[in-house]
């Protein structure tokens, strides 16, 4: 997919998506050596884009398993169409258990969540594994068989295996430890927050119409929060929102009126915002 790390960033760039060198790098290694990319860091820095941007560089198709308590088996790999299986027995009511049971345990009954869906086909897909952290432990069972062999097993048809391999991007929040075999299985990349230069560089190409100056100030300002103890510090999608709310409200530079009527864009918990207030110096920035 990618001839160099320098092919990668640049690639990214032109969706969009402005990847720092450690980035890129990983995502090159994960290309070349055909492993799954494991990516941490908090929430709204760019993880689930990051497979959203790749799946367009290649011009693949995305396939997402978004995880949450809860899900199982038939979310993720597949579950039969028992609807349409009951129909099937009634219809054919004269034949015997086997010859319906051959019928009604075949392609045309099964539906393909998406572990299966993206190992299926020979046209080019990014399988987004997104949360991962969400989900149960036993879950990760079902991740070890695909991620190692890229092959699912359906007891009633066999083992199915890929004859092109997508290219898999797992994220976590690290809300909880994932297991020692899955991360094995997979490169580690973390993404924390930008450094301030390509933060701005983000903001300015996600917002082309944010002059320079007031760019800056939005970047000192969103680092600044991010310094204080706060229930959740602003994440780079809330910096974007927040630069897009200054050129709506038609800002040319940020003071402190502008800055506390619009600091809900950037903390989502009343707690967070007071003490904020408080504590922002404009000035000192």
């Amino acid at each position: 997919m990618f001839t160099s790390v320098d092919d990668v960033s640049a690639r990214l760039a032109e969706t969009g998506y402005l990847a720092s060198p450690a980035v890129a790098t990983t995502v090159f290694l994960a290309d070349r050596l055909g492993k799954p990319l494991l990516v941490e860091g908090p929430a709204g820095v760019g993880k689930t884009e990051l497979a959203k941007a790749v799946a367009q560089v290649a011009e693949a198709r995305l396939v997402r398993l978004q995880c949450y308590e809860g899900v199982d088996e038939s979310r993720a790999l597949y579950e039969w169409n028992h609807a349409k299986q009951l129909l099937r027995i009634s219809a054919g009511r004269d034949e015997t258990w086997d010859e319906t049971r051959t019928d009604i345990f075949s392609e045309e009954f099964l539906l393909t969540r998406p572990l299966l869906t993206a190992i299926r086909g020979d046209d080019p897909k990014v399988l987004l594994i997104d949360e991962t952290d969400k989900a149960d432990v036993e879950v990760e069972g079902l991740l070890l068989e695909v991620l190692s062999d890229f092959q699912v097993t359906v007891p009633e048809l066999g083992t199915i295996t890929a004859t092109r391999r997508p290219f898999v991007v797992l994220t976590s929040n690290a809300s909880r430890e994932l297991s020692e075999a899955l991360r094995r299985r997979c490169l580690f990349l973390h993404i924390g927050f930008p450094d301030e230069e390509l933060e701005r560089r983000i903001v300015r190409l996600k917002v082309p119409g944010l002059d320079e100056t007031l760019a800056h100030s939005v970047v000192r300002v969103v680092g600044a929060l991010r310094a204080m103890d706060l229930r959740k510090v602003p994440s780079v999608a809330e910096t974007i929102d927040w630069a897009r709310t200054l050129l709506a409200l038609g800002a040319d530079t940020l003071d402190a009126t502008v800055v506390q009527a619009t600091l809900g864009v950037l903390l989502k918990h009343q707690d967070d915002v007071l003490k904020a207030g408080a504590k922002l110096d404009l000035d000192a920035l």
